[in-house]
Formats: structure tokens, C-alpha cells, sequence
């Protein structure tokens, strides 16, 4: 089985990503995200709780277990509102 690549993201994109995470945290909207790990694009849902553009991280916590998922920012591919 081939693995999928990081996909590599535009400026514009990453911009986007970013300002939907923040929108997402001030709002408490629930979110799907779509990120890239061990060979695989994974989507959940879940809540942004914190985010640190400069630190490359977010935490959020996912739908289904509510656990808290600190995660690289960089390993992200998308951000939509559901």
C-alpha cells in the first residue's frame, strides 16, 4: 500500500486554515479537519481550544472521545466550518 504525500499547501491556503482555526476558536464552532499523519489524510470533527501560530501548534479537542489533541499546525491540510 502507497502512502499518501503531504500535500503542499499554498500561501493562501495556510492563510485561510489559519483564519478559519481562529474564527473557530472565538466562536466555539465545530470544525472538520482534515491533517496529515503517518502516510494518511485523516478527517475528524471537533473544537479548536487553543492555538499558537508562532509554535506551530493547536490543541483541539475531537468529537468523538473529547480528548485533547495537541497537533502541529503544519501537518494540517484543511479547516471548514460544518
Amino acid at each position: 500500500m502507497k502512502l499518501n504525500e503531504l500535500p503542499v499547501l499554498t500561501e493562501e491556503k495556510m492563510e485561510q486554515i489559519n483564519f478559519t482555526l481562529i474564527e473557530a476558536l472565538h466562536t466555539n464552532k465545530q470544525v472538520y479537519l482534515t491533517y496529515y499523519k503517518k502516510g494518511q489524510c485523516i478527517t475528524e470533527k471537533g473544537f479548536i481550544q487553543f492555538v499558537d501560530s508562532l509554535g506551530n501548534l493547536f490543541v483541539f479537542i475531537d468529537e468523538v472521545f473529547e480528548l485533547k489533541n495537541k497537533m502541529k499546525l503544519s501537518e494540517l491540510i484543511d479547516v471548514r466550518f460544518m
